[in-house]
Order: C-alpha cells, then sequence, then structure tokens
C-alpha cells in the first residue's frame, strides 16, 4: 500500500494542509501563540491574519521575516515540491497517520518567561523519511535517551535495552545524537526492529554527520521524523524543544545515562509531564555520567522514576496487563525447600562431628518432641545423615563415611 501523504483531497482539505505546513515553517515549532490561534481561527484563517498583518506582535513579526513577502500558496507549493523532490513525507493533524499521542503536548506548557518551558506545544507538521506509518511505528514504543559521552557500562545497558525491546516487537525512539542515543539506534536496527530518530535539524541533512550512514539505515528501515522543514539547520535550542516530541510519542522514556547536566533529563521531564513512564538505570556511584540517573531516581513520590535494569522491568512500565517483570531470584539452594523450624534444626548439627537429638533441638531452641519428629525425615531428604545415634551434616560429594 502507497502510504506517502500527498496532498489530495478536496480543496478545504488541501488548504488546510497548505496552510499546516507554511505555518509551521514561519513559526518555531511548540508556539503557544500559533497554537492559540490556529485553535481560534483554524489553520487558514490564523495564516491569513499572520500574512495579512492583521495580526500583530512578535510571532507575526518573526513570520513576516520569513515570508520575505512571497503569498502563502506560493511558499505552499514550494515546500511541497522540495519535499517531493527529496523524497519525504509532510504530515499534519489531519493525516491519517498522525500519531494522537502528540495532543498531548498541549497539556504540559508553564507559564514563565522561559520559551522553553512556555512554548511545548504540538507540531503543526512534521516532516519524514522511511517506510512506515509513523502512528503504526510508535503505537509500541520506548524512547531512550542519555549521555553522548557515554561509558562502556552504559553502551552495555543501552545494547541490551534497545535490542530487546526491538526484539520483542517495541520500537525504540531517540534522537539520533552521540552516545547512548546512536546505541540505541544500532541495537534496534541488529535485532531487526524499527527504530525512530527525532532531529533537531531537517530530515534530509540529519546531525551529527558523523552518524550519516546510521541515518541512512533508519531512513531505509526505520524513521527520520522532524518539526523542521528540509535544509534547516540545528541550533542548539532545537535539540531541547524537539525532547518533547521523544517524550510524547513513547509510551515512556528510559535514561540510560546522563551527567548532573544532560539534556536528556529534560526528555525524561516531559514524560513526567505526560504522565507516560518515566525510567532510569542505576549506574556506579562512581561514574559522572550516571549521576543524573541517580538525581532523578531520588525524586519525591509525587513524581516518580522507576529504576529499570532489564527489557521485562521496561516493558512492566509501559506494557499491558500481565506484561510483568520475572522477580529476580538467585540460584536454587538445598535449604530452599524447608520450613522455618526444619532450617533451624539444620542450622544447629555442627558442621563437624554429630550431635544428640537432645542437644540439637536445645541449641535449635525447639522442643525435643518436634526435633524427634523432624530429624529423621531431615537425614531421609539428604539435608542430614544419621550419625553413631545422632544426626550429622552431610559428607561432601565424593566423600565416605
Amino acid at each position: 500500500m502507497n502510504i506517502l501523504d500527498v496532498p489530495t483531497g478536496s480543496a478545504d482539505e488541501q488548504a488546510v494542509r497548505d496552510a499546516r505546513i507554511v505555518l509551521g515553517t514561519l513559526v518555531e515549532p511548540g508556539s503557544r501563540r500559533l497554537y492559540e490561534l490556529v485553535t481560534a481561527h483554524g489553520p487558514v484563517e490564523a495564516l491569513d491574519r499572520l500574512a495579512s498583518g492583521r495580526e500583530g506582535g512578535q510571532l507575526a513579526e518573526a513570520a513576516a521575516l520569513r515570508l520575505h513577502g512571497r503569498p502563502p500558496a506560493e511558499f505552499a507549493a514550494r515546500l511541497w515540491e522540495r519535499s517531493d523532490r527529496l523524497g519525504v513525507r509532510i504530515l499534519t493533524p489531519e493525516s491519517g497517520e498522525w500519531p494522537a499521542r502528540l495532543a498531548d503536548l498541549r497539556h504540559i506548557s508553564i507559564d514563565g518567561p522561559n520559551t522553553i518551558d512556555r512554548d511545548t506545544y504540538p507540531p503543526q507538521c512534521v516532516w519524514l523519511r522511511g517506510p512506515h506509518r509513523l502512528d503504526d511505528a510508535v503505537e509500541r514504543s520506548v524512547a531512550m535517551v542519555g549521555a553522548r559521552a557515554n561509558t562502556d557500562y552504559g553502551a552495555y545497558a543501552a545494547t541490551e535495552l534497545g535490542y530487546g525491546l526491538a526484539e520483542r516487537g517495541w520500537t525504540v525512539v531517540s534522537g539520533g545524537a552521540y552516545g547512548i542515543d546512536a546505541v540505541a539506534h544500532r541495537a534496534a536496527l541488529a535485532a531487526g526492529g524499527v527504530t525512530v530518530a527525532v532531529l533537531a535539524c531537517g530530515v534530509d541533512r540529519p546531525y551529527p554527520l558523523s552518524n550519516n550512514a546510521l541515518f541512512d539505515q533508519i531512513a531505509e528501515e526505520g524513521l527520520l521524523i522532524s518539526e523542521w522543514p528540509p535544509g534547516t539547520a540545528p541550533f542548539k535550542v532545537r535539540f531541547l524543544v524537539r525532547n518533547r516530541v521523544i517524550a510524547a510519542l513513547s509510551r515512556g522514556t528510559v535514561l540510560v545515562e546522563a551527567a548532573a547536566r544532560s539534556g536528556a533529563r529534560q526528555t525524561l521531564r516531559r514524560a513526567r509531564q505526560l504522565r507516560r513512564a518515566a525510567m532510569a538505570v542505576p549506574g556506579p556511584i562512581t561514574s559522572e555520567m550516571s549521576v543524573g540517573c541517580h538525581e532523578e531516581l531520588r525524586r519525591e513520590p509525587h513524581e516518580p522514576v522507576r529504576p529499570v535494569a532489564t527489557v521485562a522491568q521496561v516493558l512492566e512500565e509501559v506494557g499491558g496487563i500481565g506484561e510483568l517483570a520475572p522477580v529476580p531470584r538467585g540460584a536454587d539452594r538445598p535449604l530452599d525447600g524447608l520450613d522455618p523450624v526444619e532450617r533451624q534444626l539444620v542450622d544447629a548439627v555442627p558442621r563437624r562431628g554429630g550431635a544428640y537429638a537432645e542437644q540439637i533441638a536445645a541449641d535449635a531452641g525447639v522442643s525435643l518432641r518436634t526435633a524427634l519428629a523432624m530429624l529423621p525425615s531431615l537425614a531421609l531428604r539428604g539435608h542430614l545423615r544419621e550419625h553413631g545415634g545422632g544426626f550429622a551434616r552431610p559428607l561432601p560429594p565424593g566423600r565416605t563415611a
């Protein structure tokens, strides 16, 4: 089935799509003011108000600079043409494969002067490269983020989790950066699974450049996604802006490694704000790259971050009913099946030589009647042996009395 989202449908539908992609290009993603404008007037009217000057303020001024006097229809046509030439798809909220989870971003905005916390609203559109439907790819997905300067420990943890999740049919979402992001993407691809890289630049010029081979493989076997049109450069602030999309697309986020001031911690914060599962991998207390994880794990109960060490534990947090992680157990021991009184009796038998029932009962703190009833049974089951009228510990393997 051809899943390319090309401009088809009625003139009204096409006008909405055109307006969405122009708005998404003229205004930086996440804008609260733009979201409110579109909610109040619809995409077409919102664009007309910005382009005609009927809408004032900084938003209109910034949009006018990018529009540069061109008619919005011409601007949209150029965006469609360039995307088609590059093999890039454009999705809007009206598209069939638009993930419903992105709408949750409208709930996490925080009032204040910090635009990163205030402008957290859903995208107007996204650009994609890759063979999969976006909604299907992220339906069962987990975000994995962490330090760029990861340690061997972090690489091991990200590989185990990324490979294991993909092997079980879960999509791994990350940001395509150096370190943990790249390790998680590669692990998912190695398992034959799907991975989604959410970029802070155009999908035709993914960053960092040294990950080009990885991005090409993701474009062939997974998905590259961006809120910015092709050709857009990666600015520092855009990495923080896109983090909200990584968290919103996924059922939960795992912080694998993070220094105290790691930007990856912001992605985990977005997951908490969205009421998604927030998880962190504990690390060595001597490692600076685990300080951020440990700080997240110390959060108050109303903002819980769960420690995870295995794929099963991650799936217990994000999966459905019945996907519970097995309780870790050590190796079975010979005395595991004994009840507490039987254990007391065995512990009371000297490790060298033997003892009579009376002495064993006294040392164990049980009645002689109880000892006389239980000691022969313990000997029959191999936990003790009869010895000179009393009882002793079993002989080591290969040794005879």
